[in-house]
């Protein structure tokens, strides 16, 4: 599972050199050198958060554009459910999916729908009574990569089972063929319309898979005013939505859990709250617990950096959209009694701890690196002002043992040494 593409870049000439991206990065992937941000490619999960903290727009997400695909025959859109939450005044659903056909897609395939699916097999899934509990969302692959790289004891609890974007992208595709046997794989693309950037990394490096359906992944907020225009068209739009209460409720925090019937459930957003808990899961400390939500993004997928709406209207809107469809329109239609999931629908590989934030391969090597660092941060100001170009002063420790800082990288101590006279004979 190691992320090569990834989806979050820095747009240097825009960079003003500020503090805001080191202090939100989760994983401390970010620094400041030479008055430019840099980011640690190894550590990056693609959060987005620094997209959202950046007050110069110098960060940026890297997705597809819908005119790359225009030589394919048969283009798919997956709208996620936090689509439906965009639009001001919107009463059904059909108008956006209307929307997608005028927009140049020969056919739209809801992850929604895919969803009631995944929630269906989860409720299967947590009746083996072999598997390691809480049982943590594999949903949001912020979150599993995190997981993968600041919490490797919990691997284990991730439910190994297909997002509902990858099950959709594989169903989309087997009705379309379906449906037009002249059609051959290669002549189809399945595009999902994405809220946040983590779902294009995934794309290009899926979780537990070798090689995802989804073909490309467009930004909710490049496509809404394009469907804006063309939805503002339609006085009739076709019935075709295939959605119920609980697909559509995945697009904020909580709906994923409220369909597994069962009130032993946690479900938290932000991605300072999903760390807060998973470092209460890995101590321990939350008991009774047997299915944990995490979302990287506040409120859920509404919440994502390449949406429009602010995530609390945006749910909002979703749940007068609820309000008169049934609770689901998609079943699986044979289901096993004894606990076991289908491994159509299982991931094909574990993922893997990436020691990233290790000090070293070597335990003896590591032990003295980490005996430097605890001398170095004694010695500064722990302040973690971030004017060294690090989140916090231990931070600004281990680059100095790992030799990309300088103690003269601390302004404070260094005025502390100047004032004394220190350095200034």
């Amino acid at each position: 599972m190691n992320v090569v593409h990834h989806s979050v870049t820095l747009q240097t000439d825009l960079c003003k050199g500020c503090t805001h991206c080191i202090k939100r990065c989760p994983t401390e992937a970010i620094r400041v050198r030479d008055g430019k941000a840099v980011i640690k490619s190894e550590r990056c999960i693609d959060c987005g958060e620094c997209i959202r903290t950046c007050p110069h727009q110098a960060k940026r997400a890297i997705y597809d554009t819908l005119d790359k695909f225009k030589d394919y025959k048969y283009k798919i859109a997956l709208p996620a459910p936090a689509l439906y939450g965009q639009f001001d005044k919107l009463e059904d659903i059909d108008y956006i999916i209307s929307g997608l056909y005028r927009c140049g897609f020969d056919d739209v395939f809801e992850v929604a729908r895919a969803a009631e699916l995944v929630s269906e097999y989860t409720r299967q899934y947590m009746k083996n009574p072999d598997i390691v509990k809480p049982v943590i969302s594999s949903a949001c692959p912020v979150v599993v990569r995190l997981i993968s790289v600041r919490f490797p004891s919990l691997i284990d609890n991730v439910i190994p089972l297909l997002p509902p974007v990858e099950l959709a992208a594989r169903l989309a595709k087997e009705e379309a063929i379906k449906k037009h046997p002249d059609l051959k794989k290669e002549d189809i693309c399945v595009l999902f319309i994405s809220p946040c950037p983590a779902k294009v990394s995934y794309a290009k490096n899926p979780i537990g898979l070798e090689k995802s359906e989804i073909d490309g992944v467009l930004a909710m907020r490049d496509l809404y005013f394009m469907l804006v225009s063309e939805m503002n068209k339609i006085d009739n739009p076709t019935i075709a939505s295939r959605s119920g209460i609980i697909g559509i409720s995945w697009a904020g925090s909580g709906g994923e859990s409220s369909a597994l019937m069962n009130d032993k459930y946690l479900a938290a957003d932000g991605i300072e709250n999903v760390i807060h808990v998973l470092d209460e899961i890995e101590k321990e400390n939350i008991r009774g617990i047997e299915f944990v939500e995490l979302n990287a993004c506040n409120g859920g997928c509404v919440g994502g950096a390449l949406t429009v709406e602010n995530p609390y209207i945006a749910k909002t809107r979703l749940q007068s959209l609820r309000r008169y469809l049934p609770v689901s329109l998609n079943h699986v239609s044979s289901m096993p009694t004894d606990g076991s999931v289908p491994d159509d629908v299982l991931w094909d590989s574990e993922i893997d701890y990436l020691p990233v934030m290790s000090l070293d391969t070597d335990r003896t090597t590591a032990m003295k690196k980490m005996t430097q660092i605890q001398k170095i941060a004694e010695d500064l100001c722990d302040f973690d002002c971030g004017s060294c170009g690090a989140p916090t002063c231990r931070a600004l420790a281990e680059d100095i043992v790992n030799g990309e800082a300088s103690i003269s990288d601390c302004i404070i101590r260094m005025r502390q040494k100047l004032g004394t006279g220190g350095e200034s004979k």
